[in-house]
C-alpha cells in the first residue's frame, strides 16, 4: 500500500499519558507514527514534531482533526515531509560530513532538510559585498546563487527577517521561516521552513550546536569547494 509522510507539529499536555492518547487518536484515522522528536517544554506543555505515514489519498485534514479531538492538543503545522527526525539521524548526518571530502557541503545541504524537519538548507560564503552560494539540497530554492548582502549571522544561530533587504523575495512570498548559523570563516549554513512555523527558541539552539559540531569536523577541502 502506498503511503505518504506529514510532519505534524503539535502542543501536547506535558503529563502522563498524552502521547499515548494522541497515538491512540493518530491511529484511529489509520496514520502511523514513524518517528516523534521533542522540540520544547513550556508552561506545563510540550510542542512535538510527529512523522506519520497515511494511506496514499487519505486527507490530511483528518490528522488535525483526530488530534484536537483530544482535550488541550493543538496542531501547529502539517506539511507533507520526506524524512526521519531524531538525534540518531544528525549523527549519522554529522559522519557523513566528516568523511565526504569536498562534496561534504553538498552532503550537508541535501540530507539536512530531513534530519531537522524544515524545507531546504544551503550553504553560503560570505563577503563584504553579499554571499556566494557554495550548496544545496534539490528541495532548497533554485533561485539563489548570490545573495545582495551578507547572510545574517550570530554567535550562536538565530532567526533570520526573510524581508531584509538583498534577501530573495521568493522566501518573503512563499512566508519561509529563515536561520542562519556559521560554520566557521565566512561559511553560514542557511534552513529555511516553507510557510512556517517560526523556529522555537529550542529549534535554534539545537541547530546552533548541530553547526558547531559541523564546523570542528568539516573537511579542509569542503572550505575551498565550488558550488
Amino acid at each position: 500500500m502506498w503511503v505518504m509522510s506529514y510532519l505534524l507539529r503539535v502542543t501536547v499536555p506535558d503529563r502522563p499519558g498524552s502521547l499515548g492518547g494522541l497515538a491512540v487518536a493518530l491511529g484511529s484515522v489509520d496514520a502511523n507514527i514513524v518517528s516523534l522528536d521533542v522540540v520544547e517544554h513550556f508552561d506545563g506543555a510540550a510542542i512535538d514534531d510527529i512523522v506519520v505515514d497515511v494511506p496514499t489519498g487519505a486527507l490530511p485534514d483528518t490528522l488535525i482533526t483526530a488530534a484536537e479531538s483530544l482535550d488541550g492538543v493543538s496542531v501547529v503545522s502539517l506539511r507533507p515531509f520526506d524524512g526521519r527526525i531524531g538525534a540518531h539521524q544528525e549523527l549519522q548526518l554529522i559522519d557523513s560530513v566528516s568523511t565526504s571530502g569536498r562534496k561534504a557541503l553538498g552532503v550537508l545541504a541535501q540530507e539536512l532538510p530531513g534530519v531537522l524537519g524544515v524545507s531546504w538548507a544551503l550553504v553560503v560564503e560570505n563577503d563584504d559585498a553579499g554571499a556566494r552560494l557554495l550548496a544545496r539540497g534539490d528541495s532548497a530554492p533554485g533561485d539563489v546563487d548570490s545573495l545582495g548582502v551578507p547572510m545574517p549571522v550570530g554567535e550562536h544561530a538565530i532567526e533570520v527577517d526573510p524581508t531584509t533587504e538583498g534577501l530573495p523575495d521568493s522566501w518573503t512570498v512563499m512566508d519561509t521561516a529563515l536561520a542562519s548559523a556559521g560554520l566557521g570563516g565566512r561559511l553560514v549554513l542557511v534552513i529555511g521552513r516553507i510557510g512556517g512555523p517560526d523556529f522555537r527558541p529550542a529549534e535554534l539552539a539545537r541547530f546552533g550546536y548541530f553547526a558547531g559540531i559541523v564546523s570542528s569536523v568539516l573537511p579542509a577541502s569542503a572550505r575551498s569547494a565550488e558550488k
